[in-house]
């Protein structure tokens, strides 16, 4: 349901140059965050039983890119009446005047562009399949107008990249990069429930819909530790399934230990810790993932 605020620069004569906007745009879509979710695709790509290709690797990075940066940008665009209202989203680029409507649409379908380009280097299946993931992209937003269940919806899309990527590379639609789906898919919309607690003053007075808002503080905070747990069980259910060795079973255990951590730092009277436990451990876990999958490819 949220996203990480991005305050622009001030306006000014750099923001108005070509360079100026691009710089904007890339700060609007914080690629910093894109450790979230590349290292979950590479560990995708790796698990998946085909051999390793340098070919593949640069074609899921460029397809990540594109494909993230699509996604956040659509965000933007469709919320942008709503971030103007939120005090803290309301230096963002496009409420602030720093980046306008058409610029925003023209970086999304250069965006778009980099994500089908990189599907005529990867599996064929994913010429036919790439317009469902830009349909989740497109979707999510519009889901927190009608219903607390938006953070699945982001998650479902966000959680795409793993199964995504197996499926990119090994040509296989299955059960099994369905399950690693669905474990990132719980991972993103419990992480996603925690950060949507510092916007439910805004949510429920302008009525925008959240597990927080719906329900307040406490039950929500039962809500994220329930989809993380079922996050750990998908993740034993993939290694399962995809054949993986006792390595990557010790990553699942180092995983389902961060987030409880992570959720450690979130209480119902103590929300100081919330952007510790969704800026940076999340991008420890999914860091960690990637190490373990990697190491269990190696080794076995």
């Amino acid at each position: 349901m949220a996203s990480p605020s991005t305050s622009g620069p001030a306006p000014g004569p750099a923001s108005r140059t070509t360079p100026g906007k691009l710089r904007v745009l890339l700060e609007m879509v914080k690629w910093e965050h894109t450790v979230f979710a590349l290292p979950f695709a590479y560990a995708g790509m790796l698990a998946a039983p085909v051999p390793f290709s340098l070919s593949n690797l640069v074609w899921i990075t460029v397809a990540m890119v594109g494909a993230r940066t699509a996604a956040m940008t659509l965000n933007r665009i469709i919320d942008a009446g709503m971030d103007a209202r939120n005090p803290r989203t309301a230096d963002r680029a496009i409420p602030k005047g720093l980046i306008g409507v058409r610029e925003a649409w023209l970086f999304t379908i250069a965006s778009l562009a980099l994500l089908v380009l990189a599907t005529f280097f990867l599996a064929p299946v994913t010429r036919y399949l790439w317009p469902l993931v830009v349909l989740g992209f497109v979707v999510y937003p519009y889901t927190k107008r009608f219903t607390w269940l938006c953070h699945l919806a982001l998650g479902i899309a966000n959680g795409l990249a793993p199964g995504a990527a197996w499926v990119a590379v090994a040509n296989d639609i299955s059960w099994t990069p369905a399950l690693i789906w669905a474990a990132a898919a719980l991972w993103v919309a419990g992480f996603d429930v925690l950060y949507a607690l510092l916007d439910r003053d805004f949510d429920l007075e302008n009525r925008v819909n959240s597990v927080p808002a719906r329900f307040g503080v406490g039950p929500a905070l039962v809500i994220s530790r329930v989809w993380h747990l079922l996050s750990v069980v998908f993740l034993v259910a993939f290694g399962v399934a995809a054949g993986l060795g006792v390595v990557y079973y010790l990553g699942v255990v180092v995983v389902a230990w961060l987030l409880f951590y992570e959720q450690s730092l979130v209480r119902r009277d103590d929300l100081s810790k919330l952007n510790v436990a969704f800026f940076t451990m999340n991008g420890v876990i999914s860091l960690v993932f990637f190490a373990f999958v990697l190491l269990d490819r190696v080794i076995g």
